[in-house]
């Protein structure tokens, strides 16, 4: 894998819309401006690229636009890191465009760059680790830089500040406190801070060997799913397929799999139903462990405990629970490629 720089002060980011549009929306304007403040006193220049602004219309019916932002961000020298806006549901229609360019797939490899975000993400994630860049499971514009209470959640702040810091011998632990999600995301809840909970379990093992080791691999389990079944879109099966982007069984090997629920909070039927999908790929039979983020607030919290349990159905296989990272709040970030050492006991992920 290529591990890309950190960043550094006085460095320009990009702002891509690859997904949604939602960060051109009148109803976002102030996400964009809390957000380039925010990274501004980072000591970072926001530069939104040409089309990230566009809509979500506009970019919903151009998934060339999408992609041309991408590689213009990669074939910039300027630009040391690219932060997604937020995630969505279609950025695998940005593949035929990216994985048959050869001057993308060269910009990459010659210029790598920090890449972050979450959610259907993913698939631009599974994207670059089959093309030997490591990026982000992590931080976005406008669910973290542009948070609308005073400040960034602490937790989430942390872990963004690690973006400029190396990661080796770092740790992650968990949050001492957790957040409800918010209903009102309007300008009028700027300065409204979320419902904050006490943490009461922290890290939890649920079966095997509570310390593990391995690199990490993995994504929010809808997308995964929607990549295996076509569940969301009828042609997304066969296009993934055609560009290799789930990784064979052997690529899956002594991988520690990290998995976390969206804000669509599947029912525990569906949650069974989508790791079932990943159980059929053969993973669970080759990887070292299963790290799993908190459910956003703590929906089905204790059933999806129960069917873990039951689908992977291999009581030495590790699995530890209740995770900061994807769509619940506070998050961390989680780097594919990373190796890392799982340690239920003293409740810490660290990076080796």
């Amino acid at each position: 894998m290529i591990f890309p720089k950190k960043l550094k002060s006085g460095d320009k980011v990009a702002i891509v819309s690859l997904s949604s549009g939602m960060l051109g929306e009148e109803f976002c304007r102030h996400n964009v401006e809390i957000g380039t403040k925010r990274l501004q006193d980072f000591g970072l220049e926001p530069v939104f690229m040409p089309h990230a602004l566009k809509g979500i219309d506009y970019l919903k019916e151009h998934p060339e636009a999408r992609a041309s932002d991408l590689k213009q961000a990669f074939l910039d020298d300027s630009i040391a890191g690219i932060i997604c806006a937020i995630g969505g549901d279609d950025t695998y229609r940005l593949l035929p465009f990216l994985m048959e360019d050869r001057e993308f797939i060269e910009a990459v490899q010659r210029n790598p760059k920090l890449f972050t975000g979450f959610s259907d993400t993913t698939i631009n994630h599974l994207m670059f680790y089959q093309l030997g860049l490591s990026t982000y499971y992590g931080l976005a514009f406008i669910t973290d830089l542009a948070e609308i209470s005073d400040e960034m959640l602490p937790y989430t702040k942390a872990a963004f500040e690690g973006y400029f810091e190396d990661w080796s011998g770092k740790k992650i632990v968990p949050s001492e406190v957790w957040y409800k999600e918010r209903r009102d995301f309007s300008r009028n809840a700027i300065g409204m801070e979320r419902i904050a909970h006490k943490e009461e379990r922290g890290f939890e093992l649920l079966q095997g060997a509570g310390v593990f080791e391995g690199k990490l691999l993995g994504g929010c389990l809808e997308s995964l799913y929607d990549v295996l079944t076509s569940n969301r879109y009828p042609d997304q099966k066969a296009v993934c397929e055609k560009y290799g982007l789930f990784p064979n069984v052997e690529e899956w090997r002594d991988k520690i799999l990290f998995i976390e629920t969206c804000e669509e909070k599947p029912a525990p039927e569906l949650f069974a139903k989508e790791l079932l999908a990943l159980k059929e790929q053969g993973i669970f039979e080759v990887i070292r462990g299963i790290i799993v983020g908190k459910p956003q607030d703590e929906s089905y919290y204790e059933e999806y405990k129960s069917v873990l349990k039951e689908i992977v159905a291999n009581q030495n296989l590790p699995i530890v629970y209740n995770v900061n990272f994807g769509h619940a709040t506070p998050r961390t970030f989680l780097p594919y490629g990373a190796k890392v050492r799982v340690d239920a006991e003293k409740q810490m992920i660290e990076f080796l």
